[in-house]
C-alpha cells in the first residue's frame, strides 16, 4: 500500500533544487569540505595540548601555537563559508537554512577573538586564556554538531529525491 503523506506535514528540504545545483557547482563546497575536517583535526590536537598545559603547567608554547592555528582555520572557514552561503543562498550570512549555525559560529569567533585579544595585549593570564579556549572549543563542538546534522539532512533530502514513487 503506498504511503500517504496527506495526514503528515511534508518535511522542509534544506535546499531548493536551484540552491542544490549552485551548491554542487561551486568550488566553495569543496573548500568547505576540506577545511572542516582539517579544522577538526587541529582542534583535537589543540585540545590535548591545552588540557596538558592545564594539567601539568608544561607546553604553553605548543598549546598557544595550536590555538593560533585553530583560530586561523576558524577565520578562514568562516570567510569561505560566507562566500559559499552567498553563492548558494544569495546572502553572505544568516541564510534561513543556516541561521542558527551562523549565530553559534559568531559565538565561537567571539571567544577565539577574546583569546587573541588577551594573548596579544597580555591582559589575560595564561590559565585564563586556556579556560577561554576550552569555552570556545565547547561551543565549537556544538557548532560542528549543528553542521553535521545539516549534512545528514542534506543527504536524506538527496535520498528522498532519488526515490521512485510507487
Amino acid at each position: 500500500m503506498p504511503h500517504s503523506t496527506s495526514s503528515s506535514r511534508p518535511r522542509k528540504r534544506l535546499y531548493s533544487d536551484e540552491e542544490r545545483a549552485r551548491r554542487d557547482a561551486t568550488a566553495w563546497t569543496t573548500v568547505q569540505a576540506i577545511l572542516a575536517p582539517v579544522q577538526f583535526l587541529v582542534f583535537a590536537i589543540s585540545l590535548v595540548l591545552v588540557l596538558r598545559y592545564l594539567w601539568t603547567g608544561e607546553g604553553y608554547s605548543w598549546a598557544t601555537a595550536s590555538i593560533l592555528l585553530k583560530t586561523a582555520l576558524l577565520y578562514t572557514i568562516m570567510i569561505t563559508g560566507a562566500i559559499w552561503e552567498k553563492v548558494v543562498f544569495g546572502q553572505y550570512l544568516f541564510a534561513p537554512a543556516f541561521f542558527w549555525e551562523d549565530v553559534v559560529s559568531f559565538l565561537v569567533i567571539a571567544l577565539h577573538t577574546l583569546y587573541l585579544w588577551g594573548l596579544l595585549t597580555g591582559s589575560i593570564p595564561p590559565v585564563t586564556l586556556m579556560i577561554i579556549t576550552l569555552a570556545a572549543y565547547t561551543v565549537y563542538v556544538v557548532n560542528a554538531g549543528q553542521f553535521l546534522w545539516k549534512l545528514r539532512k542534506a543527504r536524506l533530502d538527496g535520498q528522498l529525491d532519488n526515490e521512485v514513487p510507487a
